[in-house]
């Protein structure tokens, strides 16, 4: 499974899949694994993408707005981040990002996020 998503990743970053292929791809299994509590070991390489099914969740820490520390709860970042809702069963876009040198909490979607100052992982969650 890992090596169909670096896969999908690339070509995704490069924009030589459409969000219908890619959409094809998660009907037929082939793309999305369950989503791990938290994603921080994947963090390695801003950049690389994963893709997740996931439950949206409203409870647990998360830190970040937009950018989440490595070590935030998924599920409870892509509700806050609008990917999912809360109980919803979805797949969810994850990107690495570089660390941020500050993260800034907020409240979005019934979830409240925290502030945090430096954390060596961080990424993304959007919708698909």
């Amino acid at each position: 499974m890992k090596v169909i998503q670096e896969l999908v990743a690339h070509f995704d970053r490069q924009g030589k899949l459409s969000r219908k292929e890619i959409k094809s791809l998660l009907g037929q299994g082939l793309l999305a694994a369950d989503a791990p509590e938290r994603i921080m070991d994947l963090c390695d390489t801003p950049g690389n993408t994963y893709y997740f099914r996931l439950i949206g969740a409203t409870e647990g820490m998360v830190w970040g707005t937009d950018t989440y520390t490595g070590d935030s709860l998924l599920a409870v970042a892509a509700v806050h981040s609008g990917a999912v809702e809360a109980g919803e069963t979805g797949i969810v876009k994850v990107t690495v990002a570089p660390p941020l040198q500050q993260y800034s909490g907020s409240v979005r979607h019934g979830v409240t996020t925290h502030d945090f100052g430096r954390f060596g992982t961080a990424f993304k969650v959007e919708a698909v």
